[in-house]
């Protein structure tokens, strides 16, 4: 069953859906070691960035699938689904390591880290996680987004193309340590701040180390 996490209280005016849907995502988050070894190799290299807005620690995760659109009744079958798959998959030993830009280096819009793996399989093991996870949820009535699956986190966006052949001499190297994943994390977003869907992370569904669930 996954387990309802604690609701996380901000101050600032939020901007209520009056349509009954929310926005949905299903993601692997690193560890807080594996966090806390990213911050302190990007303090001292994107100081005096101007360009680059940069995702805070406490929201870098790894996205599975994400559904633009989920009624506000169908958000329990959603997780129902996504927790069936979770419990199907074997936990993840996996790390952070090399970078990537979206769409390319020379019109960079996102900049991202990759993942790595000690253990063989693991990669194709996420991956296999991420279609599933797709297909149920779609399944479920809530159709994800997204083309081919390429498992990153997002380091920072422009609003802008820029060249980020700088950046990936820096980050490119970049190897985190490893750690063992063991959850995905459902976060939703109901509100919107500042023009922007505000996302909390709503429940955890345990990896299961491969074993089925009944329908």
């Amino acid at each position: 069953m996954p387990r309802t996490l604690p609701a996380l209280v901000t101050a600032c005016g939020p901007t209520v859906r009056d349509d009954g849907g929310v926005r949905v995502f299903a993601a692997i988050v690193p560890s807080e070691p594996a966090r806390a070894h990213l911050e302190a190799f990007l303090v001292p290299r994107r100081a005096g960035e101007p360009v680059l807005r940069w995702t805070p620690p406490h929201l870098w995760h790894v996205t599975l699938a994400f559904m633009a659109e989920v009624p506000g009744d169908g958000l329990d079958d959603v997780v129902h689904a996504i927790t069936r798959e979770a419990t199907a998959s074997p936990p993840l030993h996996l790390r952070l390591v090399g970078a990537g830009f979206f769409p390319d280096t020379h019109e960079a819009r996102v900049a991202w880290l990759g993942l790595g793996a000690d253990a063989p399989g693991a990669l194709d093991d996420l991956t296999d996680l991420a279609l599933r996870t797709r297909r149920a949820c779609s399944a479920a009535g809530a159709p994800t987004a997204g083309g081919p699956y390429t498992p990153h986190l997002t380091l920072a966006r422009s609003r802008h193309p820029v060249d980020a052949t700088p950046w990936l001499a820096t980050l490119g190297d970049y190897v985190g340590p490893a750690w063992c994943a063991h959850e995905v994390t459902v976060f939703v977003s109901r509100e919107q701040r500042g023009g922007r869907p505000h996302y909390v992370a709503e429940h955890s569904c345990p990896l299961g180390g491969g074993n089925s669930v009944p329908p």
